[in-house]
């Protein structure tokens, strides 16, 4: 239970550190903003998955995360360009 509502705080916050950075690039770039939406889903799935998948689950989620970072990258690039 305790991890459950860590979990939740910490998604809380990264959703409210978000918003305002996803809210000005989806009226520039829908399209980084739903992957971005999408990928959110994603960690959010695997996070909610058992612990039991030989490692592969915290692979996939560092990837997400990697894929998450190289998203804000790209957006804060072309807000510069």
């Amino acid at each position: 239970m305790r991890a459950r509502i860590l979990g939740l705080c910490s998604i809380l916050t990264l959703l409210v550190g978000l918003s305002a950075q996803t809210a000005q690039m989806a009226r520039h770039e829908p399209h980084m903003s739903a992957a971005m939406g999408h990928l959110q889903q994603a960690k959010n799935e695997l996070e909610r998955a058992t612990a039991t998948k030989g490692g592969h689950r915290e692979t996939a989620m560092q990837l997400v995360d990697q894929a998450m970072d190289d998203v804000q990258q790209g957006e804060a690039y072309d807000v510069r360009h």
